[in-house]
């Protein structure tokens, strides 16, 4: 489904990804975990070419791209790999102009030319696949951010990716209304849906996820089973972090 092989991404003279070789299977489902600045982030923008990686190779589906220093990658190829990912942003980025039916219509309209009646129709299915059918017509702003993340996921389902790639998707979020986020996606994941999401929510990541990756410093430091990685990692780094986050859990009384 997914392949990465020795991808590396700088800014500047910021060595992000230090060659990065990953594979993710079709109906899999995969935690990144990491400190900030580990690379999660820009690992998972590198998979749908909104980053394009300096140096290695990657495929995703039928789509495959090399990445070579002062080399441009072509468009085509560049939207052969887009069509095949969804994104799902931690600030969900809904068009305030448009209402939640309309966001979710809206790359079935202006991207893949749709007819509108089919592209509300398959709106519609999506926004009841996520709980919010009786809130096709309001406005974003008028919904909590539990809601907008929920209509958020049905956008970047509407086109059918082949995988959907989840950015911190219950950060912005009080725990309330993460567990709406959390329930959503792993309806998604019990239908089979292939994903990856870059997360410091532990409940999302052990109850989804099957396997889960640790980053640190553009690098893999381990990974494999998310039941194993979360409870008994065998790097001593990877348990430092997930300590803190465990104490960072803790409430204050």
């Amino acid at each position: 489904m997914i392949v990465m092989k020795d991808i590396h991404k700088s800014f500047a003279a910021n060595e992000v990804l230090k060659g990065i070789s990953l594979s993710f299977s079709e109906g899999s489902v995969t935690a990144l975990i990491g400190p900030s600045g580990s690379g999660k982030s820009t690992l998972l923008r590198c998979i749908n070419l909104l980053e394009i990686p300096d140096r290695g190779h990657l495929q995703v589906g039928d789509a495959q791209v090399d990445f070579t220093p002062g080399r441009k990658v072509p468009a085509r190829q560049v939207q052969a790999v887009r069509r095949q990912t969804g994104m799902v942003f931690q600030n969900f980025q809904l068009f305030p102009h448009r209402t939640a039916l309309q966001n979710v219509m809206e790359s079935l309209v202006t991207v893949l030319k749709w007819p509108q009646a089919k592209a509300s129709q398959r709106a519609m299915q999506l926004l009841d696949r996520v709980g919010l059918a009786d809130k096709a017509d309001a406005w974003p702003s008028t919904l909590s951010g539990g809601q907008q993340q929920r209509v958020a996921i049905a956008r970047a389902l509407a086109p059918s990716p082949r995988v959907l790639l989840c950015d911190e998707p219950t950060s912005a979020l009080d725990p309330e209304l993460s567990d709406e986020v959390v329930e959503v996606l792993a309806g998604l994941a019990r239908d089979g849906t292939t994903m990856v999401m870059a997360t410091h929510d532990l409940r999302l990541g052990s109850r989804i996820a099957g396997q889960a990756v640790f980053l640190d410093a553009g690098v893999v430091v381990e990974m494999g089973p998310s039941a194993t990685l979360f409870g008994a990692p065998r790097e001593e780094r990877t348990r430092r972090f997930l300590a803190s986050l465990t104490a960072a859990t803790v409430p204050v009384t």
